[in-house]
């Protein structure tokens, strides 16, 4: 099992029950930060003295207050921690669902394990560390499911751009200017017509409007 372990999470009570949790798991060092640059600081000097973390498990948002932060969030500190220890694990603690957030921390961000913060959150944590030491990923079981229809849908950077100006308010016979004016194809008018009712037939959707509160829902846009 894991030797050390490192807590980012700005909410104390939330914090005390993280450090609960390990203790059950007899995990013999863990330390408690509420600071995204404190985490940062604190792996920059355990890597340096050659006593490394085993993992890391992350809280995804913080909240501002008076101290001012170089990293604000989550996403921020476990990019910002590869470059120092690429190898070090990961988990992120949170209460976000949105499926295609989470699947970006996975493929971007090359976390090893997301957990959501809801009911029998701590068993769901015990058991995303014990596989994680096991060198598996780890995702809650209700949030599987969604990823796994988002990846099913395989939107590409051009769905994605379409369905972003939509929810900016643009036209859709607007749409094909913009492209045109950053050179992205294709930009005729019948062929973004041809792909946003393509995309609204796959995910059997009638409006540009539903197909705009679909992808924000997924965190996609």
């Amino acid at each position: 099992m894991f030797k050390k372990i490192l807590i980012a999470e700005d909410h104390e009570s939330i914090s005390i029950s993280v450090q609960k949790t390990l203790e059950e798991l007899n995990i013999p060092h863990s330390d408690y930060v509420s600071y995204c640059d404190d985490a940062l600081a604190k792996i920059q000097k355990s890597h340096r003295e050659g006593e490394p973390y085993d993992l890391l498990i992350t809280d995804l948002y913080y909240e501002e207050d008076h101290r001012e932060q170089k990293i604000k969030d989550g996403k921020e500190l476990i990019l910002a921690i590869k470059e120092i220890q690429p190898s070090l694990k990961t988990i992120v603690f949170s209460a976000e669902h949105r499926s295609g957030v989470i699947d970006i921390l996975f493929k971007e961000c090359g976390i090893n394990g997301f957990v959501r913060k809801a009911r029998n959150d701590s068993k769901d944590l015990k058991k995303a560390v014990a596989t994680v030491y096991d060198n598996q990923n780890y995702l809650s079981l209700d949030l599987k499911q969604d990823v796994k229809k988002l990846n099913s849908y395989e939107f590409s950077e051009y769905d994605i751009t379409l369905v972003s100006l939509l929810s900016q308010g643009v036209l859709q016979k607007n749409i094909p200017v913009y492209l045109q004016n950053n050179n992205i194809r294709p930009n005729s008018l019948s062929s973004v017509e041809k792909k946003l009712n393509s995309l609204k037939e796959d995910l059997q959707i009638t409006s540009n409007e539903q197909l705009v509160a679909f992808c924000k829902d997924l965190g996609i846009i």
